[in-house]
């Protein structure tokens, strides 16, 4: 069963609006969806915001017989190349925000289970592919901006780094989609968001469905 991890309610509109035979629940405090899309049956799990957040709703998305999670929302580009709207799909994903470099000389990202910080994704290759940053904050720091970039990733979120390495722990394959709301460099990041969230919201309403067509 395909299963959608959707971080926000009004991200997860990109999916229930083009859902049929929808119905919903509360499961340990997240909604859970079910619904057909393309004509087949497929459950969403809302999960909130942020890393922790993220795992533990993928994990419930598993255990409700998910054999591939794919991970949706809204990102911010780091590259001056990347414009407003952009909808990328993702091969790799680091936790940025997390260190052992004081303990065993790792690069940061590089969870214990890793000797890289990079966790891959399965994608499909419909859009072009890029690397994603994934952490507790958002902001507009010039420290984390600069970390990333040393990481070579060119978007940045809260979720996808963590529900990729539950899937890849599982063995559960993964797939994500994010349509870029502001990018470094053209103004400040948070405002960009604000700004733009509802159109890039539509955009992935029109376009979810035949992206993950036949997956």
């Amino acid at each position: 069963m395909k299963a959608f991890l959707i971080a926000m309610d009004n991200e997860a509109r990109c999916l229930t609006d083009n859902l049929t035979n929808m119905t919903e629940e509360r499961r340990f405090g997240r909604r859970v969806v079910r619904g057909e899309l393309n004509g087949e049956a497929v459950l969403l799990v809302v999960s909130g915001i942020g890393k922790s957040n993220a795992a533990a709703a993928t994990q419930m998305a598993i255990e409700r017989g998910a054999d591939v999670v794919v991970n949706v929302g809204v990102a911010g580009g780091l590259d001056a190349a990347i414009d407003v709207g952009d909808i990328y799909e993702i091969d790799s994903a680091v936790q940025y925000d997390f260190d052992l470099a004081a303990v065993n000389g790792t690069m940061v990202g590089t969870l214990d289970e890793y000797d890289t910080p990079y966790i891959p994704l399965e994608p499909i290759g419909r859009l072009p592919l890029h690397q994603i940053g994934t952490g507790d904050r958002f902001n507009d720091s010039d420290a984390d901006n600069d970390l990333l970039a040393q990481l070579g990733v060119t978007l940045r979120d809260m979720e996808c780094a963590a529900v990729a390495h539950v899937c890849r722990t599982a063995g559960v394959r993964c797939v994500a989609f994010k349509c870029v709301t502001d990018v470094r460099g053209k103004g400040a990041m948070t405002g960009q968001y604000v700004d733009n969230l509802k159109r890039c919201l539509a955009k992935l309403t029109a376009e979810l469905p035949a992206l993950v067509a036949g997956l």
